[in-house]
């Protein structure tokens, strides 16, 4: 038995040989690789997925350490994107895994081939930057997969999945709502991963604890130039706290509505 064959061996067991041959099969893109997505990635890659691209311009910050797949004391300063392509290949060396270090905007949404996909996952922070993947993603033949906001819950039960437009309870939800209402509704359909838990930070809120910042610890290597030197936190409008197991789970949650689409293909 070879080594691909062996590890997904339990996985067939449970949905059969052609189903296994379809996952291997399906390409999969997901839009930022931060706590929801980077745990969404493993999950895929250990369920079968081989074609897959992970997109994020950040590199790892120290803050990123509690909640992360990737963000170790050893990966801070790397690309995210980079570090855990690295990790992916490890769990299945013959996964093809496109690791691109970009921004997805409206200026570069063209470049990503969204009609390329079978699916499309969105667990992108920037509020404009996601109506915008919203409305693009959502007019291709790809099933689209959203996450909303995992910081400041607690509660894993009260994890749930919805509609977009039945989303309640979601302050995240809310936002895109309105601005999706005002610019144009998307052209169909998706489903999103919430939770309608709103707690409020009790700490103080600092960047990385230190006088100079960790994360824009300049290294040598791919991805874009202008990214080299950068780093999020002080260009955030607000920094919520977050958990360590909620926004893997809201990831992981989002691997497995991948998983059922596939599962119920005829």
């Amino acid at each position: 038995m070879g080594i691909e064959k062996a590890i997904f061996q339990r996985t067939e067991l449970l949905i059969g040989k052609t189903k296994m041959e379809r996952l291997s099969e399906k390409r999969v893109v997901i839009f930022g690789i931060g706590g929801v997505g980077s745990w969404c990635a493993e999950s895929l890659v250990r369920s079968g997925i081989k074609h897959l691209t992970i997109v994020d311009s950040d590199r790892v910050c120290v803050t990123n350490i509690n909640r992360q797949l990737m963000a170790t004391t050893k990966t801070v300063g790397k690309v995210k994107t980079e570090v855990l392509k690295e990790r992916l290949l490890e769990i299945n060396p013959k996964a093809e895994i496109t690791a691109l270090q970009k921004i997805y905007s409206p200026e570069t949404s063209e470049s990503f081939e969204l009609d390329g996909y079978d699916f499309i996952i969105d667990g992108i922070d920037s509020l404009a930057n996601k109506v915008h993947l919203i409305q693009t993603a959502t007019k291709t033949n790809a099933t689209f997969f959203s996450s909303m906001g995992a910081a400041l819950k607690i509660d894993p039960t009260r994890i749930k999945v919805a509609e977009f437009w039945k989303v309640m309870g979601c302050p995240l939800g809310s936002a895109l709502r309105k601005r999706l209402k005002k610019l144009g509704v998307p052209s169909k359909k998706f489903m999103c991963v919430y939770s309608d838990e709103f707690l409020e930070n009790l700490g103080e809120n600092a960047s990385c604890g230190t006088e100079k910042c960790l994360c824009p610890k300049a290294q040598s290597g791919p991805g874009d130039p202008d990214l080299v030197n950068h780093e999020w936190c002080s260009m955030k409008a607000q920094v919520n706290g977050t958990s360590s197991y909620m926004p893997a789970m809201f990831g992981m949650t989002i691997a497995g509505l991948v998983m059922q689409a596939i599962y119920k293909e005829e």
